[in-house]
């Protein structure tokens, strides 16, 4: 049941933030007086649907993000309505750059937002075990990698504690997903040099409470470092994958992404708020990679435009962007199975 629950859940969050990226555009164009057809909540094929206006805002059956049909993203839509200065295609370069590049902008704001939420609300402070040495003291008294070590919010408290208790025993409570578990070691009295007590490699986790203006600025800093690593992370992807196939099994997935979420949902509401954040900053950083059929593709014709001095040939373009989207759903494929092969 909590399964489910987490499923439906986490298709929820995903949806929001696909859905506050389209209201990007949305916003954007509404802002330069484009004319907006429609706003969608969810994939077509439409069940309700209000015009309120002169855009239909409806809901959709496939409950996956949304989208935003502006008048004139294609010439052949503009026969449809007289007052063509209202369309996407007869507006400056630099306007309809910023209407692409808004729903960036709000997946940044949003991945911002919930960062500070964490950093407010705060996330409980313990010693994360990250691994175990086969054989040490931890292995033999049950310690397993990803247990929380909750007595000590700080590694030095642990190594403390360990030193105190050498050749007696020492009392760990852990928390393993929702199980608390109460374990007992015993620290080495004599430890040899370059070795560590107990055998087990550790971070800390988790984070203080935060006040609500120093929240904005750590969220605006982190969010600002997780782009750039975010950046960093695709390029190495993008290049990879013609240079070294195997870097795919360092990303995940759809099927990834959920078995992750369904994790943190264990952990908290602020878990799952960090990972929706962390989806949302990708989201603005993989939409502006110049890839056919992503945004960033899209300121890439409009810079190669701007070159030219004319619009890129329509067919040419929706070509390029069938074949951009076929790159991308072969690797959504490649990572899916993937990732299904190594939950199996």
């Amino acid at each position: 049941m909590f399964e489910v629950l987490s499923v439906i859940l986490i298709v929820v969050g995903l949806s929001v933030l696909v859905v506050i990226h389209e209201a990007g555009h949305f916003f954007a164009s509404k802002w330069f007086g484009l004319l907006v057809e429609e706003f969608g909540f969810g994939l077509p094929p439409r069940f309700w649907g209000k015009k309120i206006g002169e855009t239909i805002y409806s809901f959709n059956w496939l409950p996956f993000g949304g989208f935003v049909k502006i008048y004139g993203e294609r010439h052949a839509d503009e026969t449809s309505y007289a007052d063509v200065q209202r369309s996407f295609s007869h507006q400056s370069i630099f306007k309809r750059a910023l209407i692409i590049v808004a729903g960036v902008l709000m997946n940044f704001l949003l991945g911002w937002l919930l960062i500070t939420i964490v950093f407010m609300v705060g996330i409980p402070q313990a010693v994360l075990v990250t691994d175990i040495k086969e054989g040490s003291i931890a292995a033999l008294a049950g310690i397993q990698k990803g247990d929380r070590l909750v007595d000590f919010k700080l590694i030095p408290e642990l190594l403390g504690a360990v030193e105190q208790n050498k050749g007696g025993e020492m009392i760990l409570n852990v928390e393993r997903g929702k199980e608390k578990l109460t374990i007992n070691v015993i620290p080495r009295a004599d430890v040899p040099e370059g070795e560590g007590n107990l055998g087990i490699f550790i971070v800390e986790s988790g984070l203080p409470k935060t006040g609500f203006f120093r929240s904005f600025w750590d969220g605006l800093k982190t969010s600002l470092k997780m782009t750039g690593a975010i950046f960093v992370g695709i390029i190495d992807l993008v290049v990879g994958i013609f240079t070294d196939i195997s870097i795919l099994e360092r990303f995940i997935g759809p099927v990834g992404i959920v078995n992750v979420a369904i994790q943190s949902t264990r952990l908290g509401v602020a878990h799952f708020l960090q990972l929706l954040a962390l989806i949302s900053l990708n989201l603005a950083v993989f939409n502006v990679i110049p890839i056919p059929a992503l945004d960033g593709g899209r300121l890439f014709f409009l810079l190669i435009e701007k070159i030219k001095g004319k619009a890129i040939n329509q067919r040419t373009e929706m070509i390029v962007n069938a074949a951009g989207f076929a790159f991308l759903l072969l690797l959504i494929l490649a990572i899916t199975v993937k990732d299904i092969l190594t939950l199996l």
